[in-house]
């Protein structure tokens, strides 16, 4: 029994050396079953097979939870197909969380992941056990929550539009996993515009994103020690600070950017233009749903959106970007920096140089690659700057929104975007967790030499 214990445990540890390839083959094999799904001719409204550039291109956009589409997935895909597309998006929603709460427990335990492997593979711990409840705890939370979501969203358009209790519970299920795992799919052509003025749906909608976002780590520790600030982790600290405040600044510039805006927020009643506002600053934490048309958006509200793109979710919730985490922690280095501190403290905790490279990396990678998507639409597609940017940042961060230029880029293009979407949702969480991972001893220095910067 000892004996199947060792080898169980170093072939775990096989696995945590390359996260990379665990992720990669996991995501990719479901991405192609998706596809292979979607192709049926039983998946479409028309009864005839899916193109295979539409077919991949939702089906990694569901894995990845992305939300961008190059058809209407109300319009063209059958009960049967937005049954496939909801199904990719729990199983993508599932894998994310589950695999990022691994990481997090791993990553932020005292002792590292091979000295525990090692030990656990020679004793009589309960890893498998751990393993189980974390997995079943995170399976447990999203039901759950999405079972909520759901309740709320199918009696509101029962009661407040009149549709049939089949229908609303269709629609209400669909939104609320779209919704909890930061997909942002719409059964709606105009995904939720036709809600701009209803808290019920909006703020529900927002609640799901912002929970599915921060994570269950996260929002389990909260649970626990929601009146002692004091006690939270930094993980926990930092993601809710960093949240709080780019969803309070994101909805104040909504606010004042888009309000005498026609096309937007203009011609709405003054509540109705900071629900909306609030609203638009939650979905670029990853969730792809709008309630005003984006492309009317003034070009400063489009840069704005890139950035809260970008940032993303937290790092262990369903959302993309470089998380919320990777920002907080990269502002605390600056910090000690202008202030000429050797060592970055974040509250009663200091945090390791590993940690600020990780953080640098994650941050200069993101860029680069958002840079490279970037040039290359831009050579492929007439569109402008801002738009292509737009774009590329999110299907980067695996949000979703769109400028409406989306079913306009080649078929070229539209691969382009499900590589930067694959990349976008397995990158951040296994670079992050390798880099942590894989700490080497050096046994010996070199001799230090001062280099001018900037």
């Amino acid at each position: 029994m000892k004996g199947r214990q060792a080898g169980w445990g170093s072939a775990v540890l096989d696995r945590f050396q390359n996260p990379t390839q665990v992720l990669a083959t996991g995501f990719g094999s479901v991405i192609l079953l998706g596809t292979l799904l979607l192709r049926l001719p039983i998946a479409t409204t028309s009864g005839e097979s899916a193109d295979w550039v539409a077919a991949l291109f939702t089906a990694t956009s569901a894995v990845c939870v992305t939300g961008l589409a190059i058809v209407d997935t109300g319009g063209h895909w059958s009960a049967f197909g937005e049954g496939v597309i909801a199904g990719l998006v729990q199983v993508g929603g599932f894998g994310i969380m589950i695999l990022a709460t691994l990481f997090t427990m791993i990553v932020s335990n005292r002792m590292g992941l091979r000295a525990r492997l090692m030990a656990q593979a020679q004793t009589s711990t309960l890893t498998v056990v751990d393993a189980r409840r974390v997995v079943r705890n995170v399976i447990v939370f999203s039901l759950v929550s999405e079972a909520v979501v759901a309740v709320i969203l199918t009696g509101r358009l029962m009661i407040g539009y009149g549709e049939s209790f089949g229908t609303a519970l269709y629609h209400g299920v669909f939104h609320a996993i779209s919704a909890f795992n930061n997909a942002g799919f719409s059964l709606w052509p105009d995904s939720l515009t036709r809600f701009v003025s209803d808290p019920w749906i909006c703020l529900t909608i927002s609640g799901a994103v912002i929970v599915g976002g921060l994570g269950v780590p996260v929002i389990f520790e909260l649970l626990r020690s929601w009146r002692r600030p004091s006690r939270w982790t930094v993980l926990t600290r930092v993601t809710v600070v960093v949240t709080t405040l780019l969803l309070s600044v994101g909805t104040m510039v909504f606010l004042m950017t888009e309000w005498r805006n026609p096309g937007t927020l203009g011609a709405l009643k003054d509540s109705d233009k900071l629900l909306a506002s609030f609203f638009t600053a939650v979905m670029p934490r990853s969730s792809g749903f709008n309630t005003i048309d984006v492309s009317q958006m003034e070009s400063s509200s489009w840069l704005v959106t890139d950035i809260l793109m970008f940032v993303g979710a937290g790092s262990a919730g369903t959302g993309g970007g470089i998380k919320v985490t990777t920002l907080g922690l990269l502002a605390f280095v600056i910090w000690a920096e202008i202030r000429g501190e050797p060592q970055v403290n974040i509250g009663h905790r200091r945090l390791t140089e590993s940690a600020q490279r990780q953080a640098v990396a994650i941050c200069m990678l993101g860029v680069a690659l958002v840079a490279i998507a970037t040039y290359v639409l831009l050579i492929m597609t007439p569109h402008s700057l801002d738009q292509v940017l737009f774009e590329a940042v999110s299907a980067f961060s695996t949000t979703g929104l769109s400028t409406g230029i989306t079913p306009d880029v080649p078929p070229a293009g539209h691969l382009m975007l499900v590589v930067l979407m694959f990349i976008g949702r397995i990158g951040p969480l296994t670079l992050g967790s390798a880099l942590a991972l894989k700490e080497r001893i050096r046994r010996y220095e070199l001799p230090e030499e001062r280099v001018i910067v900037g």
